[in-house]
């Protein structure tokens, strides 16, 4: 295993712009975010040996676009949280040196579709056959279907389930950059237009186009170079189903269960150690999901605990700080800037900075409900 610690985050950076961005491809987001990654981190594309991102630009294609030869690639796509297991395969590999600095990058023209891939399921794949033709189309019909079991045997209220994007737009009015930062109510959110039963629109992810990238080499090489490193210190991944409606328990996701269980492990921290934690928010009941399967409250207890400011500004665990899905940006696979602001905050640079953050937590899903990674950060070895 590797020692916690070992390997760290030495380069980390987001796109110059987020939100709308007509200009550039999603190589051109690949490749702005990579170029600003490898600025903070005091390094230019030779430097660079090893390289992870997710298709629709295979690593093949990154690589050609900004130079860089690698003795070691990853393209493993699972959705929006390949990113969290990127970070741990590439932590894996330098730790066996099969490279010394890797740069993972994220680019997706998910608002102004610029060169963008099409998102439809096909015909021959599982949902394409056993869920498309009964009439979902996409996330909005397809992640809410385990939520209506979560509430009906928690006894969820809508209203506590929509304070989960108030609070988050209460954190996204500290962020300048975030998508949304008017403040929200329940009532708000209740009105707004209905998307598909129980989410209305302030409760579905924004739509934007943007990127992030980051560079991990080792700790010892990550203490020379400029930016203050932050440090793996867990990490866990687990898949389980490629169709929603497959899940084994729609109160519970065990990709969520087995990624966090892993990652909380091989860190050798308890729940209590955490400062900060990020939750991937593509909708809002997924917060009360990662609450409860990463063991942080009580089956049952989420939406409570959210309702009740736990995770506001000012709350005892400070969650999704930069805005979420919800509120800051979204551009179709978040996990990128989910693991961006738990660097910022164990940095000390976010906009909404959480006095003394040590330890962040970063979680996220893949699909729907497909597919989880957990990456465990802190700004000390260990």
């Amino acid at each position: 295993m590797i020692r916690p610690g070992a390997i760290a985050i030495a380069g980390a950076a987001e796109t110059t712009a987020l939100g709308t961005i007509p200009e550039l491809s999603e190589i051109g987001l690949h490749a702005d975010a990579a170029l600003n990654a490898l600025s903070d981190a005091g390094l230019r594309p030779r430097d660079i040996d090893g390289l992870a991102c997710v298709g629709p630009m295979r690593p093949q294609m990154v690589a050609h676009y900004l130079g860089i030869i690698p003795k070691w690639v990853d393209g493993t796509a699972v959705g929006g949280c390949s990113f969290m297991l990127h970070v741990r395969h590439a932590a894996a590999a330098i730790a066996a040196g099969y490279c010394s600095n890797v740069l993972i990058t994220h680019g997706e023209s998910g608002r102004s579709r610029i060169a963008a891939m099409p998102r439809l399921a096909e015909p021959g794949t599982l949902a394409g056959q056993f869920e498309a033709p009964f009439g979902p189309l996409g996330p909005p019909t397809l992640f809410p279907m385990p939520v209506l079991r979560f509430m009906k045997t928690y006894g969820v209220t809508h209203e506590q389930l929509a304070m989960v994007a108030v609070v988050q737009r209460e954190w996204a009015a500290r962020n300048p950059r975030a998508f949304h930062r008017d403040p929200i109510t329940v009532a708000d959110v209740l009105n707004s237009r209905m998307i598909a039963y129980p989410f209305r629109v302030l409760q579905c992810c924004l739509v934007t186009d943007g990127g992030g990238a980051l560079i991990l080499t080792t700790a010892e090489r990550a203490r020379d170079l400029p930016a203050r490193p932050v440090y793996i210190l867990g990490s866990g991944e687990s898949v389980e189903t490629p169709m929603v409606s497959q899940m084994a328990d729609f109160t519970s996701s065990r990709a969520f269960r087995v990624a966090g269980q892993e990652a909380f492990r091989m860190a050798g921290i308890a729940h209590g150690d955490v400062d900060h934690l990020m939750i991937y928010d593509a909708f809002a009941h997924l917060p009360l999901y990662g609450l409860e399967d990463l063991g942080f409250v009580g089956r049952g207890e989420a939406a409570g605990f959210i309702a009740e400011r736990n995770t506001a500004p000012g709350g005892k665990l400070p969650l999704n700080t930069n805005g979420g899905g919800l509120s800051y940006t979204h551009t179709g696979m978040y996990g990128m800037f989910a693991l961006q602001e738990s660097v910022r905050q164990l940095r000390g640079t976010a906009p909404a900075q959480v006095p003394g953050a040590k330890i962040s937590v970063c979680h996220g899903v893949g699909g729907m409900f497909a597919a989880s990674g957990t990456v465990v950060l802190g700004n000390e070895p260990g």
